[in-house]
């Protein structure tokens, strides 16, 4: 038995690792990001952090076609149907790539417009939709890199992913310190360059993704697949992958929505925001990992047909995603004071801002344990048997039903303070836990989803 946890417990963290890695790397560029931009100034910080709420949408659209490749994908996987594989990928392709166009051709035409949705300060109107208009070409590039990548995730092959992405990442930082304080001759171009930067290096990591593909013996892309008709496997991603897109789409603007209350308060607590979104990525990293891993492993067995392993391992990965949740609290208590003391001395944030930076990070020590066990549950463990119709109904139960008018109210008819604002927005991961676990404890999640299909 302990031998058999050992390798359990070995093999996981072959699986977490890369994706840490990656993660990691992901929360440092966008910390990169904020502390380059306090240099440039507050009122580019806060009209950056809004303005990305796009992306964030999009990310959740992305990530909710992306793990839907790869819950469908790891099932495959597990029964070793490659050519099943790519026709997923090739599905999911058409729903990302017709995203990515959309929110391309919408960053050119009316980027202004866009930012109105979220502030009605004219300085942040205009510094956000100069910010979108550069960063616009990187949402249609992230469309095919982001389906690629979970293919590869699907058949275990996470440090291709990790690669692929830190190269990207690397180029997005040092462009962004090239354009946003135009070093070597460049233009100083502000919130524009790190827009700017962003787009270069998506397309880069773009071109490096059709690289691998070339190079691959199987999971390529194929863009002809866009096109290619199966039945049984659009059915499997419509009733499957559509509730998990929709549930990431429908959380992730509910999400954006606590930033449309916070911008109408006050700029002092909107840059307080944007800080404390980088530290919780940070603190966040291990967690995510942990259930992006799950999906893909529990996903394997359950299409090998092994449902008790999956159950098994299902329990141990929600443990270790409770220890992750507790040790990244204990990150953020650690870093409060020296971020607060860094961005008092190094920013010219207002003492307000300031205020509320504090008082915002120990909130998150506490709310970053309602995040981690929840992703883990809906978006990994509950995803890797297909599972995905729960989520969809939970979260936008509890983000568009609870949440967002909880936000509003308080907000804008009782008048609350900012700081009681914002800790009434994080209680949205608490409210929804009851239901979760009933769900996680009836087994109802474990499914193998796999059929015999006409190519």
């Amino acid at each position: 038995m302990n031998s058999e946890k050992n390798i359990f417990y070995r093999q996981i963290f072959k699986l977490i690792f890369p994706i840490v890695i990656q993660n990691l790397l992901s929360a440092a560029v966008h910390s990169v990001d904020v502390v380059m931009l306090t240099k440039v100034g507050q009122s580019s910080l806060a009209a950056v952090s809004l303005a990305a709420q796009y992306a964030n949408i999009l990310f959740m659209v992305y990530f909710g076609v992306g793990t839907g490749v790869t819950l469908l994908g790891a099932q495959y996987w597990g029964k070793n149907d490659i050519k099943a594989i790519e026709l997923v990928e090739g599905i999911a392709l058409r729903f990302s790539v017709c995203m990515g166009i959309v929110m391309f051709l919408l960053t050119l035409t009316i980027p202004e417009l866009m930012m109105k949705l979220f502030t009605s300060d004219p300085e942040l109107i205009t510094v956000g939709g100069t910010y979108l208009k550069y960063v616009g070409f990187s949402y249609f590039c992230w469309s095919i890199t982001e389906v690629y990548m979970a293919t590869l995730r699907s058949v275990e092959r996470v440090s291709i992913v990790t690669v692929l992405s830190s190269a990207a990442i690397v180029w997005n930082i040092i462009l962004n310190a090239v354009l946003i304080f135009g070093l070597f001759g460049f233009p100083k171009m502000g919130a524009a360059g790190a827009a700017l930067a962003t787009s270069i290096s998506r397309g880069i990591q773009l071109i490096l993704c059709f690289g691998v593909s070339f190079a691959s013996k199987n999971v390529k892309i194929r863009l002809s697949y866009i096109f290619k008709r199966n039945k049984i496997l659009f059915r499997d991603f419509l009733t499957m992958v559509v509730p998990a897109m929709v549930n990431d789409m429908a959380w992730g603007t509910a999400f954006s929505m606590y930033s449309v209350i916070l911008g109408h308060i006050s700029t002092d607590i909107v840059a307080a925001n944007s800080v404390v979104g980088v530290v919780r990525n940070f603190a966040m990293v291990l967690c995510f990992a942990i259930a992006s891993a799950t999906t893909i492993w529990l996903g394997k067995y359950i299409g090998m047909g092994d449902l008790k392993k999956a159950e098994k391992d299902g329990a141990r990965l929600l443990n270790m995603t409770v220890v992750a949740g507790a040790i990244g609290g204990v990150l953020i208590l650690i870093s409060t004071y020296p971020v607060v003391r860094y961005y008092k001395l190094n920013s010219d944030m207002t003492e307000q801002a300031i205020k509320y930076l504090t008082c915002m990070l120990l909130i998150n020590v506490i709310y970053i344990m309602g995040g981690a066990v929840n992703t883990t549950l809906i978006a990994g463990i509950f995803r890797a048997g297909g599972d995905t119709k729960f989520g969809l109904i939970c979260d936008t139960i509890d983000m568009w039903g609870y949440a967002v008018p909880l936000g509003f109210i308080a907000a804008f008819v009782l008048k609350l303070p900012p700081l009681v604002v914002y800790l009434l927005l994080c209680t949205d991961e608490f409210v929804k836990w009851p239901w979760v676990f009933k769900r996680y404890r009836s087994k109802k999640w474990v499914n193998n989803i796999t059929k015999d299909y006409e190519a």
